[in-house]
């Protein structure tokens, strides 16, 4: 395949946010919609402080109109990590990540909610108690259908409050507690079938990410994908080879590569920062990789205005086509259309650490 760099991302819309830390995109009722959690609200007159800010916030959710994304509905939703849209047979739910509450100080124990539609808005189905909850993935195996919280965070006085993350599978009626996973700082779930294997890869921050396969009964340790700084994982397949994507904020980020058995390092990603990877899949069979980046440096001199990149899979390998202008990117989402394939990202702080940021629409040019 001839190797021909193109310009992929054309930007279509940019959409007000505070603090957004994904974008989830889907379809109901014939409406095309997008899903923004939001983290806090600048305070007026308030210092610098990326986790700081008013933390009682709404999730957006936009819908797709004549010509771009238009609001349609606020749902409360406090300090907003995460949003997961889900069916289970005819009903629809979505799941949305609670990380914290209040203004400052702020109470990390609070309750992450799954919603269900009533055919005009979402209304509560479900509360569950977490600590630090950062993202929910829901995934089935066969009839079952599972619902993972990835949760938790080292906070100086809360070390007694922190949990574990958890997995919940459905009972017919609502989501029952299955498993734990032992975690610290857990953050991104992805859940795929390999080899008649049905796995769940898990990222934690300070712990090891660690890869876990269903037995029939629970989820359990298969091996370990990265010893630290864990954010997100994607896989795809070229020519009967799966590879799996670890991103890493404060390490290198890697593609692995199943060898029939276990995955090893296939390529290191150069520079920390990654937070999330998208898979785009050419129209000629081409596999494009979109990689958002978060921050560099510390909480308490960060570095949000980084460049994020763009992929293209040549002699085996990753190789950078692109990269495009971020301010602590959190998401990236694949939004197919009838003649168009769009790329949302997310951007949860402003180049001047502010939360007021956008959420980016891009054309992407296959």
């Amino acid at each position: 395949m001839k190797f021909t760099p193109l310009t992929h991302l054309t930007e279509i819309q940019s959409i007000p946010t505070s603090g957004a830390r994904a974008v989830e995109p889907f379809e109901l009722d014939g409406m095309r919609l997008l899903a923004i959690p939001q983290l806090a609200y600048d305070v007026p007159g308030g210092g610098i402080d990326m986790n700081g800010g008013d933390s009682d916030t709404d999730l957006l959710l936009m819908r797709r109109g004549d010509k771009e994304y238009e609001p349609f509905q606020r749902i409360p939703a406090p300090g907003g990590e995460d949003a997961e849209f889900f069916r289970v047979g005819e009903r629809a739910f979505l799941a949305v990540a609670s990380i914290r509450h209040g203004k400052g100080p702020y109470e990390y124990t609070t309750d992450s909610h799954v919603l269900e539609w009533d055919g005009e808005t979402f209304r509560p189905f479900q509360s569950f108690r977490g600590f630090a909850a950062k993202q929910w993935k829901h995934f089935a195996i066969g009839e079952r259908h599972f619902l993972a919280l990835a949760q938790g965070v080292v906070v100086p006085g809360h070390e007694a409050d922190n949990r574990p993350s958890q997995i919940y599978t459905w009972d017919g009626e609502r989501f029952v507690h299955l498993q734990d996973v032992d975690s610290l700082w857990g953050y991104n779930w992805h859940a795929f079938t390999l080899d008649g294997n049905h796995f769940l890869a898990y990222a934690d921050h300070v712990r090891p990410s660690v890869l876990l396969r269903w037995n029939g009964e629970r989820f359990e340790p298969y091996q370990e994908l990265a010893d630290r700084h864990g954010r997100a994982f994607a896989d795809f397949t070229v020519d009967g080879t799966t590879y799996l994507l670890v991103a890493r904020l404060q390490s290198l980020s890697q593609v692995l590569r199943w060898d029939g058995g276990k995955f090893v390092v296939h390529q290191t990603l150069p520079g920390p920062g990654a937070r999330e990877f998208a898979v785009v899949h050419g129209q000629d069979g081409t596999v494009y990789v979109v990689r958002v980046n978060f921050v560099l440096g510390t909480p308490a001199d960060p570095t949000t205005a980084l460049n994020s990149a763009v992929y293209q899979w040549h002699n085996d390998e990753l190789t950078l086509v692109e990269t495009f202008a971020t301010t602590g990117a959190t998401d990236v989402a694949v939004i197919p259309e009838e003649h168009d394939l769009l790329l949302a990202v997310s951007n949860s702080l402003t180049a001047d650490i502010r939360f007021s940021g956008r959420t980016v629409l891009y054309r992407f040019t296959r």
